[in-house]
């Protein structure tokens, strides 16, 4: 069954339990109410009949009920009574509506009180019907009970005097119903449009699974509501603020972030995108939208946050993935001038010569892959040295690895991308030194060892050096001297240090080399 179904409903039959109940609570304390404004009317008749001088003399004659009968008729057509009967002490009628009844036994059961000198009303049935009485007792001079004095309202005059506020009752009831039925209706359309029309279960599922893809998703997420409450906080969020999930919720943003500008966009109601900024320890990229209803009506914003280290590496590594296919476009473009090459040269008849350049190219490759399969482990770390053993080719840069190098022991607990990251960026920017200092005929060398307790990096390269007075701004973002755009190696190369908690330094060695030496520890 719908929701929408299940709303009506459950509101309907609690509308109908409600005025059911109320409409019957209503007319019983209504009819409780006028019978017993009819027992008091009844009684207080009876008091007067029954004090009356008139009727207590009457009882000394010989026949009573010659006075008391046209008195009490008297009595019940002036106040709307359907009988007042006056009897003695043994219950012997001295009047009656119906004047054949006068003489004979009174009947009900209800004379106990008033011949015991007490008043009384009650609910009985009497020769006429039921009906509601009030009876007193009729005392002579010196206090003793001679008599009793009757007078009812039958129960069906009673009842055409209830019947047209029962009638208003019902008709109440019923409106009251229709109207229920009517808000039910509508509250049940305004949930469905509210929920977009969604059952529960959908909405549950919905919820999970925005929960899972919050959670899933590497960028900070934190959303707030048009109050400026954090209604959204992901746990990449938290991390970069270094708070608990149930210490942020429902906290002002400007709790948490100060330098925020989400309330700003809650009140242009505009978008804004790529802008950078501090959050907690970290430098990011943000980007903020507002939240709006079907009204168009700004209700909260949205920011989303990227680790600007995150965007750099990222973009390390796609340049390094150029640089290998460049590499391999370059290895192509060489061997096909190499096959050529061997292709004439065995057109000339000059075998000899032909087996001489293949057996230098195989043996030059050959033996460079093999050192690395023996010596580095890790494929990333292996394929970017033979790539980078390509390109220096291409660039015609010398490229030498040390032959004590040894790269195996490696702990699963470090980053090999941030190892990518740091070697091959030394590795460019030795590289470009040497293309630089073209008198140089040493080009690249490198050392990688996994002896002892730390990781050993070491890119000597024998350029024109590093001047002094650029030394202080060496790992700075931006800073290069090759030009705008530049100046992200080595800026990357020390963040990928740091969180491997290791060092970097460089010097200027004895020959003229530049030698930067990186230690990683292994713990």
């Amino acid at each position: 069954m719908k929701l929408q179904t299940k709303l009506i409903l459950i509101s309907c039959s609690l509308i109908f339990l409600v005025v059911l109940i109320l409409a019957v609570l209503f007319q019983t304390m209504f009819v409780n109410t006028i019978k017993d404004q009819i027992g008091q009317r009844a009684l207080s008749v009876a008091n007067t009949v029954s004090s009356n001088p008139l009727v207590i003399e009457a009882f000394e004659e010989e026949n009573p009920s010659q006075k008391i009968q046209p008195y009490a008729e008297e009595i019940r057509k002036k106040t709307g009574a359907q009988y007042v009967v006056v009897g003695n002490k043994a219950g012997i009628r001295y009047s009656h509506p119906l004047s054949d009844r006068i003489g004979k036994k009174m009947v009900g059961g209800d004379n106990d009180f008033a011949l015991a000198g007490e008043t009384s009303i009650t609910e009985a049935t009497g020769s006429l019907g039921p009906a509601v009485r009030g009876k007193a007792p009729i005392m002579d001079s010196e206090g003793e009970v001679i008599g009793l004095v009757s007078v009812g309202f039958l129960t069906t005059s009673i009842n055409e005097i209830i019947w047209p506020y029962k009638l208003k009752i019902l008709l109440f009831g019923i409106l009251t119903l229709l109207l229920g039925i009517v808000g039910s209706v509508l509250i049940a359309n305004g949930v469905k449009k509210a929920t977009h029309g969604l059952e529960p279960k959908e909405i549950g599922l919905l919820y999970k699974e925005k929960s899972a893809i919050l959670e899933a998703i590497r960028e900070g997420v934190i959303a707030i509501n048009r109050e400026g409450h954090i209604t959204i906080a992901n746990h990449t969020a938290l991390q970069m603020l270094g708070r608990d999930r149930d210490d942020l919720t429902g906290r002002n943003i400007l709790e948490a972030i100060p330098n925020t500008r989400l309330l700003d966009v809650i009140a242009t109601g505009k978008s804004e995108f790529d802008e950078q900024m501090k959050l907690g320890n970290s430098h990011v990229v943000a980007n903020r939208v507002p939240i709006s209803d079907d009204k168009g009506e700004v209700i909260g914003a949205v920011a989303t946050f990227r680790n600007k280290n995150e965007l750099y590496r990222l973009n390390e590594e796609l340049a390094q993935v150029k640089g290998y296919s460049e590499g391999l476009r370059a290895q192509t473009h060489e061997f096909s001038n190499k096959l050529y090459l061997i292709s004439g040269l065995i057109q000339l008849g000059s075998y000899q010569e032909a087996l001489d350049v293949i057996s230098k190219e195989s043996d030059n490759h050959q033996s460079f892959g093999k050192f690395i399969m023996s010596r580095i482990s890790d494929p990333y770390i292996g394929g970017l040295l033979i790539g980078k053993f390509n390109r220096s080719i291409e660039r015609k840069v010398p490229f030498l690895m040390d032959r004590s190098s040894q790269f195996k022991d490696i702990p699963e607990a470090i980053d090999r991308q941030l190892l990518v990251t740091i070697i091959g960026n030394l590795v460019d920017n030795a590289m470009d030194a040497a293309v630089k200092n073209s008198e140089s005929e040493n080009g690249v060398q490198i050392y990688l060892s996994d002896m002892g307790n730390q990781l050993l990096i070491e890119v000597e390269d024998y350029g024109e050096g590093i001047s002094s007075s650029i030394a202080n701004k060496l790992y700075q973002k931006g800073f290069s001297t090759k030009g705008s755009d530049r100046g992200y190696g080595l800026y990357l190369v020390y963040q990928s240090v740091k969180q491997l908690n290791g060092e970097i330094f460089y010097e200027r060695t004895k020959v003229g080399s530049t030698l930067f030496t990186v230690m990683i520890p292994k713990e």
